[in-house]
């Protein structure tokens, strides 16, 4: 057996011998009001040229950033941006020639800007970046600011657009995108509906989950995945049942920020796989499409992953019963619409769908369970 074989094979049996790559911000900032202090972060603050990109209810308290005199906010960022959204980006941004871009909101604000920064100077198109590491630089500074606690982009590499033409969600993935400082300030996300803010929190959930089931889990990720699960379930409700419960916040803050840590270097399976056409079909917001598949495929990869299944669910204080029921009951106790057939799916959608979310190798085939397409059909009709 040559060495680099053997080294391989010793590493599947032994999980802390598995390589593992981890590309974070040079800088994080977590806690109340950072974000109202971006000018301390950045040097020379006052003199730079500053893009902000949010969607138009954070555009509306960009304010909260103190940005200098030079800035340009772009307040058209969309729920599930597409093509047309990003090239919209770009053009105002080459336009800007920012020095700072600063993505300020959920994952949708955080993407683009990632986007922007590196494609405002460069003659490269989206499509050219598709893929991991083909971003070939980054000519300006990069800050995220999350305004909800759910996807984690703040600390990620990767930037999700949907291809109208196919409706397919395209990732680009780069070290490049990776920020600069990210600010984590819990403050940002108390005004988050309730609505919001049980979808998002689940997002966060389903990351954590997703990579701690996953076929590349690792020791190094486990750590935070269990502890953002143990996160969600000690203070999703509370953020549910009162906003302005600071602390409840706190906890999702640092939840999401956990899931971000176990995206790059693990990354999402079934679940997000499964959730995605939900988006880029029907318009479900991203945290609520993985609310409404998060039980059927935790429930679907537990004969596979018994002992870590039953350490989510006693950390989400759900042990004891069926599993599927009881993230369903999880779920829905927080108030998440969690039939599909309400938000606009039909019986028939379901076979095109599951081709669709089949297709997505670069999240199914780490899923710790094969997941056929009629497995698939089962699960979307489950979920009806």
């Amino acid at each position: 057996m040559s060495s680099a074989l053997q080294t391989a094979t010793v590493a599947q049996a032994v999980p802390l011998l598995q390589p593992l790559t981890f590309v974070q911000p040079g800088r994080i900032e977590y806690g109340a009001n950072k974000a109202r202090r971006l000018a301390d972060f950045v040097p020379r603050w006052a003199e730079k040229r500053v893009l902000v990109v949010a969607d138009a209810f954070n555009a509306g308290r960009a304010d909260l950033l103190a940005l200098p005199g030079q800035s340009h906010i772009f307040s058209e960022v969309k729920p599930e941006p597409d093509l047309p959204n990003l090239e919209r980006l770009i053009d105002q941004a080459k336009a800007f020639a920012p020095d700072v871009i600063v993505g300020f909101g959920g994952g949708s604000a955080m993407d683009l800007a990632k986007l922007a920064a590196v494609l405002c100077g460069s003659t490269q198109k989206f499509r050219d970046i598709v893929g991991v590491d083909k971003a070939e630089a980054r000519g300006c500074m990069l800050v995220a600011i999350p305004t909800t606690a759910g996807t984690g982009s703040e600390v990620g590499a990767r930037a999700l657009i949907t291809d109208p033409a196919s409706k397919a969600k395209l990732a680009a993935d780069s070290r490049h995108m990776v920020a600069d400082i990210a600010i984590v300030d819990p403050e940002m996300t108390t005004s988050l509906p309730a609505a919001v803010t049980a979808a998002t929190g689940i997002d966060a959930l389903a990351h954590c989950v997703e990579a701690f089931t996953s076929r590349r889990s690792h020791p190094l990720v486990d750590l935070y995945a269990r502890e953002g699960i143990s996160l969600v379930g000690r203070y999703l409700a509370r953020a549910v049942a009162d906003g302005s419960d600071v602390e409840a916040r706190a906890g999702l803050a640092m939840a999401a920020l956990y899931g971000g840590f176990c995206l790059g270097p693990v990354n999402t399976t079934a679940g997000h796989a499964l959730s995605y056409p939900l988006g880029t079909r029907f318009g479900v917001p991203h945290g609520l499409a993985n609310a409404v598949i998060f039980p059927h495929t935790l429930a679907f990869n537990a004969p596979v992953r018994p002992e870590k299944s039953q350490l989510v669910a006693e950390l989400l204080g759900i042990a004891g019963g069926d599993l599927r029921a009881a993230s369903y009951d999880y779920c829905a106790g927080l108030g998440v619409e969690m039939q599909m057939g309400k938000l606009g799916v039909s019986e028939t959608d379901l076979p095109s769908m599951a081709q669709e979310a089949h297709a997505i190798r670069r999240l199914l085939d780490h899923n710790p369970r094969d997941m056929s397409v009629a497995d698939i059909v089962q699960i979307y009709r489950a979920a009806l």
